[in-house]
Formats: structure tokens, C-alpha cells, sequence
């Protein structure tokens, strides 16, 4: 009976050992951030735009975005289009217009959304074997992208790993705990990514 007893107080201090050398689960967790996924396209700069006033084919021109986000158009000028919706820049340009013809009806078309593709790339760097930086892809996890920069270094603190997001007009910061996911197959903290994320995974402190 002792000997039982002695055995079973032997795996309870194994379990209380093992459970205290893996964190705990987060208490908070990332939103999807949907919005960010489904919002209407923003334009950035290099994209090329075709302008259209109805009845004012004189006004209406293909213009590329400039550095500076803005585009230049018969009798309004420059104007900015960096960070705007088709539809709100065509709103702004009619608004410019109405100083000019009346009614004017403007239509923007984005020909070439050549800055999508860093809009919507996602990133992870440190103590990973090849840091990258990859178009993001629907259903993609920080598993997956970690696995394509070939997984972590041997000074990765793996557990220590941490996930940027921007949620809004700030950026928030979850715990990723990486060394569980790769090794111990807990995906708590396996989470599905959305444009723009980052993850960093800092080297052990030695």
C-alpha cells in the first residue's frame, strides 16, 4: 500500500513539474480582424489609376500614384490618393470638379494594384533559419509560415515567440508559445494569420 501510495505521489509531482515548464494558455486571443481581409481596396502609391468623368473625355486620364501618394488631373491638380478607397477618390475628385462643371460624375478604376501585394504580405523574423516575408494566403498559420522560413535556429527561444498584429489604429502584441506547437503538438497559440501580421521569435539569453 505504501509503495502504491509512494508511486502515486511520484506522478502527481511529474504532472505538477511538467505543467509548470509549459505557459500557461493565453487568457486573451487575436481577433481575426475580418475587416482587414474583406475591406474595400486602398490604393497605394505605385498603383496606376484610370480616371473617368462622364461626358469630360478631355478629364479623363491614366495616372500612376507618386511616391508622395498623390496623382495630378486637368483643372483639379494634385490631389491625394494614397490610403484611399475608388470609391472615395472619386468622391474627392467630383467635390475639386464642382468648381468647374456641374454634376461631374467620377469613376476610379485601379488598373495595376501593384502595391497590393505588400498591403497584404505577412512577415516573421529572429531566430528562424530564413527570415521572410510572404504574400498573404487564406487559412495560412504562424505553423505554416514558420515552416517556410525552414523552422527555428537552435538559440530560438521558441516560447518566447510573440505576434504583431494591427488591430485598429494600434498594434497588439499575443504570446506564441512555439516551442509547444513544434514539439509537444499544442496549437493553442497556432494561430490563423491576417495581412500584415508579424512574428518575431527571439535567441535565448545566455
Amino acid at each position: 500500500m505504501k509503495s502504491l501510495l509512494k508511486i502515486a505521489g511520484i506522478i502527481a509531482m511529474s504532472l505538477t513539474l511538467w505543467n509548470c515548464g509549459s505557459p500557461a494558455t493565453p487568457s486573451v486571443k487575436p481577433s481575426m480582424n475580418v475587416a482587414s481581409i474583406t475591406d474595400e481596396y486602398r490604393i497605394g502609391n505605385g498603383d496606376a489609376l484610370q480616371i473617368n468623368v462622364w461626358k469630360n473625355p478631355e478629364l479623363s486620364v491614366a495616372v500612376p500614384v507618386r511616391p508622395d501618394g498623390k496623382i495630378s488631373l486637368p483643372l483639379v491638380g494634385d490631389i491625394t490618393a494614397s490610403g484611399e478607397t475608388a470609391q472615395q477618390l472619386g468622391a474627392n475628385i467630383a467635390t475639386k470638379l464642382n468648381s468647374f462643371i456641374r454634376n461631374p460624375q467620377v469613376t476610379v478604376i485601379v488598373t495595376n494594384p501593384s502595391s497590393a501585394d505588400f498591403q497584404r504580405r505577412i512577415r516573421v523574423t529572429g531566430a528562424v533559419n530564413q527570415p521572410i516575408s510572404v504574400p498573404y494566403r487564406e487559412g495560412m498559420t504562424i505553423l505554416d509560415l514558420v515552416l517556410e522560413a525552414g523552422g527555428v535556429t537552435e538559440f530560438a527561444s521558441a516560447n518566447k515567440a510573440k505576434l504583431y498584429r494591427k488591430e485598429g489604429d494600434s498594434v497588439k502584441v499575443y504570446p506564441v508559445y512555439l516551442n509547444d506547437i513544434l514539439n509537444k503538438g499544442k496549437l493553442v497559440t497556432n494561430y490563423q494569420l491576417v495581412p500584415s501580421d508579424i512574428v518575431t521569435i527571439p535567441e535565448r539569453a545566455f
